[in-house]
């Protein structure tokens, strides 16, 4: 493994985002050979994510080197912070350079508003497919979208989907296979409900209905 590849990879953290749309890739992530992991925000305090977690960054935006794999997920809180002009203008500058453009769940919106989706087919969760395709990007249903170096998974649990195609990608599929292997990753849903296609419309509607009841600002932002 000595003569791995390095990569120098950065998940992007802010207040109210979804703890799992970057805890999954970094879980997965972190474990592969020649990964260096920065996890950043404007700040070093405590973040606080949409399900109370408290996450520590250690990389500002201003310090941020520039990095191989830029990464940003979504969240309840995401549109408080999505037009951002910093969190914008720092996607966009390590987007210029970086060898791949990343995102779980809302995060394409981010990565949309940053001017890095145009031309491209991505992913996300399925309550912000409407919002994504009104900011021109093409919406793909599938768990992860790559398209050319835009690498995009839906919903949080998509993350973790999102994780072993990227170490696919960097490392090849043995090590990607390997990393899913030890991480017993073997999905066995106890429902048939983990996509609104299979879910149906009544429960879309509700499970809608209660999102919007943690999220007010849902109706506005679609």
């Amino acid at each position: 493994m000595t003569d791995s590849p390095k990569y120098t990879l950065g998940l992007v953290f802010y207040p109210g985002m979804t703890s799992l749309d970057i805890i999954g890739p970094q879980q997965v992530l972190s474990s592969l050979p020649g990964v260096q992991i920065h996890r950043i925000w404007k700040t070093l305090e405590p973040v606080k994510t949409d399900d109370g977690m408290m996450v520590l960054p250690d990389t500002t935006l201003a310090n941020c080197p520039q990095l191989d794999v830029i990464c940003i997920g979504g969240g309840l809180g995401q549109v408080a912070v999505e037009d951002d002009p910093d969190l914008l203008e720092f996607l966009y500058k390590q987007g210029s350079t970086a060898k791949f453009i990343t995102s779980v769940c809302g995060g394409s919106v981010f990565l949309a508003k940053a001017g890095l989706l145009e031309g491209y087919r991505a992913a996300t969760h399925w309550a912000a497919r409407d919002r994504l395709a009104q900011l021109d990007v093409t919406v793909g249903t599938e768990r992860v979208v790559v398209d050319r170096n835009r690498i995009t998974g839906g919903g949080v649990t998509a993350g973790i989907d999102f994780g072993l195609t990227l170490a696919s990608i960097l490392y090849g599929e043995e090590i990607a296979k390997i990393t899913q292997l030890l991480m017993e990753y073997n999905p066995a849903p106890p429902f048939d409900t983990g996509s609104p296609e299979q879910a149906g419309a009544e429960l879309v509607e509700k499970a809608m209905l209660f999102m919007q009841g943690m999220m007010p600002d849902l109706a506005i932002a679609q």
